[in-house]
């Protein structure tokens, strides 16, 4: 796929306040700190469409951003951010559980994961509760260039293991580098795959 326009359109605080609209959607979410807002950037080839932070939790709305004119990017916040107030983590929660839960158009939620780190908890817990909702989902392994090649076999190894404690077989995984810019083409590609069949199953 390539990647032609990407723009912001809006910042929701309420899953009933997004966009009116057919067109696909695919949401990225992850720990606070893992990489998101790079990794966007890097997707869409935009070095601040995405605003990345020092500071974990910047992304406190649903950020929509109209990519190509046909099909929606959407930055979620990111979860387990221990620094900010009990009462925002449970309005964070609630809403990108309504929003999962309600989206009719959103074809997919990427979930990333700091490949230099073993699963957390609180991915794991995430992942179960996207299982049981029966809600798509694709697995962004982040900052692999980070490791080195053997380290990086290594830990994805380690995560898949994890995952297949509890699946019985894994959701589609992507290895990724927002400083390397790895990965991009594989996970376009999803998208797009995803974009023609719905648009093959449902014409118009």
């Amino acid at each position: 796929m390539q990647i032609k326009s990407a723009d912001f359109v809006t910042s929701s605080t309420d899953w009933r306040k997004c966009p009116e609209t057919q067109k696909p959607e695919f949401a990225f979410i992850g720990r606070s700190n893992v990489g998101k807002s790079s990794l966007i950037n890097m997707l869409v080839d935009r070095k601040k469409l995405a605003k990345t932070s020092s500071t974990p939790g910047k992304t406190q709305t649903a950020n929509h951003f109209l990519v190509n004119n046909s099909w929606y990017l959407v930055d979620l916040p990111g979860y387990g951010y221990a620094s900010a107030s009990r009462s925002a983590r449970f309005e964070w929660g609630k809403m990108i559980e309504q929003y999962l839960k309600n989206r009719k158009n959103l074809f997919c939620t990427f979930i990333l994961l700091d490949s230099r780190l073993k699963p957390q908890a609180i991915d794991l817990d995430f992942i179960t509760w996207m299982g049981k909702q029966n809600l798509p989902m694709a697995i962004l392994l982040t900052k692999s260039d980070k490791l080195k090649q053997q380290e990086l076999a290594k830990s994805k190894k380690i995560i898949e293991a994890k995952l297949l404690e509890q699946w019985e077989e894994l959701p589609p995984l992507f290895v990724t580098s927002a400083e390397k810019k790895s990965g991009r083409d594989k996970v376009l590609d999803f998208i797009s795959n995803a974009i023609e069949g719905i648009n093959r199953d449902y014409p118009g």
